[in-house]
C-alpha cells in the first residue's frame, strides 16, 4: 500500500543550484534572505531580481521556493525587518522559513495571508510547542535535529494537522540546533545571525596534562561529573577536534520516517556547490520513491553518498549512540573514499564527436569515472584526452582547464566524479 508522498527539500544558494536540485529530484528549495537568515555567505538571493527570477523558475516547474529569514535579531534589525521583508513578500515566496517570535508576530501582523514555517532554530522537540506554534500561525514545524525516530512518531500522532519537517542529511551542529557561543567568542560573529565561523570544527591542539599524574600524555577532564577520571584525546597531523561532529546521513531511515507521515525531508547545505545537490536530491529522491512505493532502500544509494566528501557519517539521534560514535575526533576536514568530483560536461563537439569538460580538479587518461546526470548515471574509462587546439594529452592538471574526451552526446549537463 503506498505511503503519503513527502516532499524532497534542497538547499540553494544560487540559481545554479536551484536548477539543479529541481533536475535531481527536489520538490523545493530554500534559499535565505541575507540579512535575516543563518547563511550570510554564498548567497546569491539577496538580490531582488535574482530571488523574483528564482521563484518564477520554481513556479513555472510546479515547484516550490522557501524563503529563510530565521535569525533571532538585536533592536537595530528588528526596525528595518518590515522595509526589507515587504519586497520580498511581494514576489510572493511559497513560505517564509523563521524562528524568532517577534519577527513571526510582525508577519503575522503585516502580511497575515503569508504561510510561515518554524525553524529549526526554535528548537522544537515536543508535541505541546508544535500546538502553540500552530496556534501562533505556523503551518509547518521542523523539527529540531536531537529527536529520536520514536519521539518524532509520537510528535506526528498527537499533531495530526500539522506539517512536519526534517533534516535528513548533511552538517550537524555541536550545539542544540545553532545555539552554539564558539565563533562569537573566539571571532566576534555571531552564528544566530548568520556568521558562524564553525569554530567547532577548528583544529584545536592539545597540551601536556599538568596535574594529573598519568605522566606525559594529552588528557582532558570533566571535573564537576567525574572528578579523577581522565579520558585521552586522539591528534591527528591536523590536530585534535574535541567538537567535531560527524555528518548526518539518515537515508536509511527514509522509510520509517516515511509510514510516520513526515511531510517534507530537508537536506543541509546552502553553501554547498551544484555537485553536492545533486549527487544529495538524486540519492534522497529514489530513496523517498522507493519508501512511498513499499521497496526497500537500494543499499547502492549509500555508496553514492560516499561519494560526496564528509566528515564521516552518522544518523544522528534517529537512534540513541554513545558520544564516540557521533563525535569524529579523528578529523575536521571533509574527504570522499569513494570518488572525487573532477568536473562538468559543458558542451559536445558534433565535429570531432567530443564532450568538453570544464575541470575541478585532476584526472587521467585510464582513470574511470562516474557521469551523473538527471537522466541517470553511468560509468566510462578514459581513453583519450585532447586539448581545445587537438592536441593529445595524458592528464588534466587540475581545476580551471578545459579538454575534450569521447563522451556521447546526452552526457552534456552531467557532473563527473573520478572513483579512487
Amino acid at each position: 500500500m503506498s505511503q503519503k508522498h513527502p516532499e524532497l527539500l534542497a538547499p540553494a544558494g544560487s540559481l545554479a543550484m536551484l536548477d539543479t536540485a529541481f533536475a535531481f529530484g527536489a520538490d523545493a528549495i530554500y534559499a535565505g534572505q541575507p540579512r535575516y537568515s543563518l547563511r550570510v555567505r554564498n548567497n546569491d538571493f539577496g538580490d531582488l531580481p535574482v530571488l523574483a527570477d528564482g521563484i518564477q523558475r520554481a513556479r513555472a516547474l510546479g515547484k516550490r521556493f522557501y524563503v529563510v529569514a530565521n535569525i533571532y535579531p538585536h533592536g537595530a534589525k528588528i526596525k528595518t525587518f518590515i522595509k526589507d521583508i515587504a519586497p520580498v513578500i511581494a514576489l510572493r515566496p511559497d513560505a517564509l522559513i523563521m524562528s524568532d517570535p517577534g519577527l513571526i508576530m510582525m508577519v503575522r501582523e503585516n502580511f497575515p495571508d503569508m504561510p510561515v514555517h518554524l525553524s529549526v532554530q526554535a528548537n522544537t522537540v515536543n508535541a505541546a510547542a508544535v500546538r502553540f506554534w500552530k496556534m501562533a500561525g505556523i503551518s509547518r514545524v521542523i523539527l529540531s535535529r536531537e529527536l529520536s525516530l520514536d519521539e518524532i512518531s509520537s510528535i506526528r500522532q498527537d499533531c495530526p494537522d500539522t506539517e512536519l519537517e526534517v533534516f535528513i542529511h548533511g552538517a550537524l551542529c555541536i550545539a542544540y540546533s545553532g545555539r552554539c557561543l564558539l565563533s562569537g567568542y573566539f571571532n566576534h560573529r555571531d552564528p544566530n545571525q548568520g556568521t558562524c565561523t564553525n569554530s567547532c570544527r577548528w583544529d584545536f591542539k592539545t597540551h601536556e596534562a599538568k596535574s594529573c599524574g598519568a605522566g606525559d600524555v594529552h588528557l582532558i577532564e570533566e571535573p564537576h561529573k567525574r572528578p579523577g577520571e581522565y579520558m585521552p584525546i586522539e591528534e591527528d597531523e591536523h590536530g585534535t577536534y574535541i567538537l567535531n561532529s560527524k555528518d548526518l546521513r539518515a537515508i536509511e531511515h527514509v522509510q520509517r520516517l516515511t509510514e510516520i507521515g513526515i511531510d517534507s525531508f530537508k537536506i543541509e547545505g546552502r553553501t554547498k556547490s551544484p555537485y553536492y545537490v545533486a549527487r544529495t536530491c538524486q540519492a534522497y529522491r529514489q530513496a523517498i520513491d522507493d519508501a512511498v512505493a513499499g521497496r526497500a532502500l537500494d543499499p547502492g544509494l549509500l555508496s553514492q553518498l560516499e561519494g560526496l566528501a564528509n566528515r564521516g557519517y552518522t544518523d544522528g539521534f534517529y537512534q540513541r549512540h554513545t558520544p564516540h560514535e557521533t563525535q569524529n575526533y579523528l578529523r575536521g576536514h571533509s574527504e570522499s573514499n569513494r570518488s572525487i568530483y573532477v568536473g562538468d560536461v559543458v558542451g559536445y563537439d558534433k565535429e570531432r564527436g567530443l564532450a568538453e569538460i570544464a575541470s575541478k580538479n585532476a584526472f587521467s587518461i585510464g582513470d574511470r569515472l562516474e557521469l551523473i546526470h538527471p537522466n541517470g548515471n553511468r560509468e566510462v574509462s578514459i581513453s583519450r584526452l585532447v586539448t581545445a587546439d587537438g592536441t593529445e594529452i595524458q592528464r588534466v592538471p587540475g581545476s580551471d582547464h578545459r579538454a575534450w574526451l569521447p563522451l556521447p552526446p546526452d552526457s552534456v549537463g552531467a557532473f563527473v566524479a573520478r572513483f579512487l
